[in-house]
Parts: C-alpha cells; sequence; structure tokens
C-alpha cells in the first residue's frame, strides 16, 4: 500500500518555529513533485509550497521568506521548516505527493493532515 505519513505538528506560540515531515512508503518507485496544504477552519484548501524532483521550489505569497520546503529523495520524504510562526498560519497542513510506483503508475497521494495551531 502506498501512502504518505506525517509528522511534527502541534502547538506553538507566535514567532516560534516548526518542522512538518512527510514520508511516503511503499511500492514506490519515484517521487515527483511533493508539496504542502493547509486547511483553516472555514477556509478552503490552500497551497503553501511545492517542491519539484529537481528541487525547484514555489511559496505562497504569505510565507515567502517564512517557511522552507525540502526534501530527502533517498527516503522519499519532504519537509516544511516554518519559521516566524503568526496566528494567522494556525490550519491542518496536508502533505501532497505525485509518486510513480513499481507499475508504473501515477498516484496523487494525500496524508491524513497535521495539526499547527500558533497562539499569540
Amino acid at each position: 500500500q502506498v501512502q504518505l505519513v506525517e509528522s511534527g505538528g502541534g502547538l506553538v506560540q507566535a514567532g516560534e518555529s516548526l518542522t512538518l515531515s512527510c514520508a511516503a512508503s511503499g511500492s514506490i518507485f519515484r517521487s515527483n513533485a511533493m508539496g504542502w496544504y493547509r486547511q483553516a477552519p472555514g477556509k478552503q484548501r490552500e497551497l503553501v509550497a511545492t517542491i519539484s524532483n529537481g528541487d525547484r521550489t514555489d511559496y505562497a505569497d504569505s510565507v515567502k521568506g517564512r517557511f522552507t520546503i525540502s526534501r530527502d529523495n533517498a527516503k522519499n520524504t519532504v519537509y516544511l521548516r516554518m519559521n516566524s510562526l503568526k496566528p494567522e498560519d494556525t490550519a491542518v497542513y496536508y502533505c501532497n505527493a505525485n509518486v510513480l510506483d513499481y507499475s508504473m503508475r501515477n498516484r496523487d497521494l494525500w496524508g491524513q493532515g497535521t495539526q499547527v495551531t500558533v497562539s499569540s
């Protein structure tokens, strides 16, 4: 079974940092684009950051300069380092990955979500 498992959420105060991790497991031949999305209560899910398998990154304007996305292809893992957190960053954060399995099928995967809460 191919799946994504997230970790690293929690409760922090404004100005503090957190790092989220997301590992893809199962019969994965290659991970392609990976990314993080978030959904705050009463709002639509929004893109936070993405990274290609060539390490090209893209960020939402609201997190540029504060968040850094990175990946370890050997571990099929993507990270999100979040610095200078603000209360408006409070949301459930979801990992997303496009992977190629050993049957040469493209799979679009989502993690279960991890809560990030930033208090003022």
